[in-house]
């Protein structure tokens, strides 16, 4: 079910009313599933059934994505300012210390909220905020590459190149590494997804400066990286591990940088594990 969730946040303005649309689903032990930059919440929907079965899954739109409203005008778009927001909106779900699972800019917030303590484990698939300087421009300007790309093309041009395995690839083979395994509609969904959100350029302006460099002593995290990731590379694995020792870090065969459409069972089994 799709529901909507007004609060009100403390920023350096003041306090703001923020909104954030949201999905749940199952019963269990609560998992929040927060997407990466330019997605929706739909992202997950290849694992969501699978975990519904075990856990009572929140698949949430990130402030300026998806569904969700933009932040305020003057309310940052920066890592504690939204991990502030997630963790607002936890409370009002009745969420306490959820199992916080996150991809790229998800897992860079989900490793937020688990160092804030508000996270009971955290399960991180390629997170943002391991990269090194060159690193980071490089996966910036793939980034701001696939976002022109989809505000230059109108939507019948994108519906017609869903229809088939090699439009498919043509549109989403940089973040998927088995795009033909996603269905249409999902990618015309998505596509549009990117074109439309408008947290896109002042979360990349915010994310210039974003280093995660705090160990997350009190949580058990788990990194997993695809091993076919095309724009964070896999040795930022070896970097969070560095920096997170008790992190477990798990290698994802045959996966792209939004692994849950390239394996499926394979990441739910890391989810499930994880937050056992």
């Amino acid at each position: 079910m799709t529901a909507t969730v007004s609060f009100r946040i403390d920023t350096p303005a003041g306090s703001r009313e923020v909104s954030a649309v949201h999905e749940r689903h199952g019963s269990g032990e609560p998992v929040v599933l927060l997407h990466g930059i330019g997605h929706h919440l739909q992202a997950w929907e290849p694992v969501t059934g699978i975990l519904a079965a075990e856990r009572d899954v929140v698949a949430v739109d990130l402030p300026g994505f998806g569904a969700s409203p933009a932040l305020p005008d003057g309310v940052p778009y920066d890592l504690p300012t939204v991990a502030r927001t997630l963790g607002r909106l936890c409370e009002m779900l009745g969420l306490d210390r959820p199992h916080v699972v996150g991809n790229s800019l998800g897992g860079l917030l989900a490793l937020e909220l688990g160092r804030q303590g508000l996270a009971r484990t955290v399960t991180a698939l390629s997170p943002a905020g391991f990269w090194s300087e060159g690193e980071r421009r490089y996966a910036f300007g793939t980034l701001r590459a696939m976002r022109q790309a989809a505000l230059a093309m109108p939507l019948p041009v994108v519906e017609r190149a869903a229809r088939t395995a090699a439009g498919r690839a043509a549109l989403t083979s940089t973040i998927y590494a088995r795009p033909g395994r996603r269905p249409a509609a999902a990618v015309v969904a998505e596509t549009l997804a990117l074109r439309e959100c408008t947290g896109f350029e002042p979360t990349l302006a915010a994310g210039r400066d974003a280093l995660f460099t705090h160990d997350v002593p009190d949580v058990p995290v788990t990194v997993a990286w695809g091993s076919r990731d095309r724009i964070l590379l896999r040795r930022q694995g070896v970097r969070a591990k560095q920096v997170i020792p008790k992190a477990r870090l798990i290698r994802l065969p045959g996966c792209g940088h939004v692994p849950m459409n390239d394996d499926p069972a394979l990441v739910a089994r890391v989810i499930l594990d994880a937050t056992r």
